[in-house]
């Protein structure tokens, strides 16, 4: 059974018109602790699916609250990285309602632990408007925005528009040309920054140094190890690429060597 919202949360002062009406299901201290939504697409590839999970159990480690809008594909893969019990799920029905249904059983377990957010009274149904709104609640949520995968069109380039009305700054995962083709765009026209290394980005967000050095050196010690390009891939997935266009490495049949 969901209960009322009873006290005024600040950070949806961004929104268009703060919301008339809250429901909530779970934990709502969760709302006191510093929170990232992470947003893309439903159908994102194998690398987004995997930095996405990496992103959201690196941010959950250091205490930073999860906030996303339930759906299959990305929302899904944050939810459950950051742990039931460290995420905000906000849905676009009534708190009776568990959707989509294929996430009931994940729904149903950030209820139990986490906290589950609706604008929508009990019986209202998913609407496209209601999206819509969710999206706008999910953005305002969090002190900044981060998309891995996004096409162009989709429901989260309107969460961008909605984060760029609000000021927040937009980050986004690196792709290949025509891979997420809605982020790149983003990137193309300076409106989000890139995360090129996690681990690095995370340290900027809580405010601690970077050692760009040490971490180079890791990487090229790594690599004189010979090692495997899916091995160096899997372990330095954006420096591998910066270092074959530089020429620090060769990749020759599949092993990778220092130039």
């Amino acid at each position: 059974m969901s209960k009322a919202v009873d006290f005024h949360i600040k950070e949806l002062e961004g929104m268009k018109k703060y919301p008339k009406e809250l429901f909530f299901v779970g934990n709502n201290t969760l709302l006191e602790k510093k929170k990232i939504a992470i947003i893309g697409s439903r159908k994102p590839n194998q690398y987004a699916r995997h930095k996405t999970d990496e992103l959201a159990k690196k941010l959950s480690y250091r205490g930073v609250c999860i906030v996303s809008g339930g759906a299959i594909g990305v929302d899904a893969i944050a939810h459950k990285a950051a742990g039931t019990n460290n995420t905000i799920m906000i849905a676009a029905t009534g708190l009776d309602k568990h959707y989509p249904a294929i996430n009931k059983k994940l729904i149903e377990q950030i209820e139990d632990e986490g906290l589950v957010l609706s604008q929508f009274s009990e019986g209202s149904p998913s609407t496209r408007y209601n999206f819509v709104l969710r999206n706008e609640l999910v953005v305002a949520l969090g002190d900044v925005l981060i998309v891995t995968y996004a096409d162009l069109n989709s429901g989260s380039m309107r969460s961008v528009e909605f984060a760029l009305g609000m000021g927040k700054e937009i980050y986004v995962l690196a792709h290949r040309i025509g891979e997420s083709e809605a982020t790149n765009r983003l990137l193309q026209e300076g409106k989000a920054k890139a995360i090129y290394d996690i681990d690095d980005f995370i340290k900027e967000l809580m405010g601690e140094a970077i050692n760009d050095k040490e971490s180079s050196d890791d990487f090229l010690a790594f690599c004189k190890t010979n090692p495997t390009y899916d091995e160096v891939l899997k372990k330095f997935p954006t420096k591998v690429f910066e270092a074959e266009l530089s020429g620090e490495i060769i990749v020759n049949n599949g092993t990778i060597l220092l130039a």
